[in-house]
């Protein structure tokens, strides 16, 4: 385990920053020294996180699908702070229930942010990374370790943000940029409290196996990805026993698969009672993000 290092006066650059592991994750590491950049959809939380920051920080509304509007940030962000050390890549909507039932415009937008807007990040922040020698951390999830019913847009994206930031790590880690994925199981945030209030999804999360069907609670996990930050770690886990998972991953597939198969033909009846309801984005992210497009002209 490669040692810590300071963050003070380190320039950190956090998407997804509004709420959630973003919100913690930036006022950790302001706690540490750390000048924040941070970028969201929700100006008015995005500016009462930088107000609570003790260290110098600024915000920026911006989508991080949109190529033009995160090149225009990096600039800024190089002008406000005249570097970029750390890049964490957090921005991320989900949306669960049967794939058939799902609406192909908000299945597709989870791949757009957690993918497309992942990579969008990284090639904007790139240039000042390979400058400074800096870091990039992606966040990924339980999911890119193994599949789950239901969660079909949320596991494709979070597997692809994973196979990307290794491919990525290969890339530039010879110019002195190091590539991070962090996994985190379900951790407490508006995202995982708001698929919950799908009964359905809840109730199948509850059966999943020990110690996957529990919620962690989200300091304990944001503790791990500062640690990891400050290591400029390949590998980051919010929760100790997702390490083990690595070890196992190429037998998941069958065996949730098996499973998978056994609880959806239980919870059929259900599903189909409940046909037409389920399929947008969930949770306070996925209603900001709906809003903004709403919003955008055209």
């Amino acid at each position: 385990m490669s040692a810590r290092r300071s963050l003070e006066g380190r320039v950190a650059v956090v998407t997804g920053a509004a709420r959630g592991v973003g919100e913690l994750l930036a006022r950790q590491l302001a706690a540490r020294g750390a000048q924040i950049a941070l970028i969201g959809l929700e100006p008015e939380e995005l500016n009462q996180v930088s107000d609570r920051l003790p260290t110098e920080s600024a915000y920026w509304h911006a989508d991080v699908t949109d190529t033009e509007a995160m090149e225009q940030v990096a600039r800024e962000v190089l002008e406000r702070f005249g570097r970029a050390d750390i890049v964490v890549a957090n921005a991320g909507v989900a949306q669960g229930g049967p794939f058939l039932d799902s609406e192909a415009r908000s299945w597709n937008r989870v791949i757009e942010v957690n993918l497309l807007g992942s990579a969008t990040t990284a090639r904007a922040f790139l240039p000042a990374l390979l400058e400074s020698r800096g870091y990039l951390l992606q966040i990924a999830s339980l999911a890119a370790i193994t599949p789950a019913p239901m969660m079909t847009a949320y596991c494709a994206s979070k597997a692809g943000v994973e196979a990307y930031a290794h491919c990525l790590r290969g890339e530039v880690g010879h110019k002195g940029v190091k590539v991070g994925v962090a996994y985190l199981s379900w951790t407490d945030t508006d995202m995982v409290r708001g698929a919950d209030e799908d009964e359905v999804m809840r109730e199948l999360r509850q059966r999943l196996p020990w110690p996957a069907n529990r919620t962690y609670p989200l300091g304990p996990a944001v503790d791990r990805i500062v640690a990891g930050i400050e290591r400029r770690s390949a590998h980051v886990y919010g929760q100790w026993w997702l390490r083990g998972m690595q070890a196992v991953r190429g037998y998941l597939p069958g065996a949730i698969g098996i499973v998978g198969q056994r609880q959806m033909r239980r919870f059929e009846p259900r599903l189909a009672a409940t046909r037409g309801t389920r399929g947008g984005l969930v949770g306070a992210g996925g209603a900001a993000d709906e809003k903004s497009r709403a919003e955008r002209p055209g």
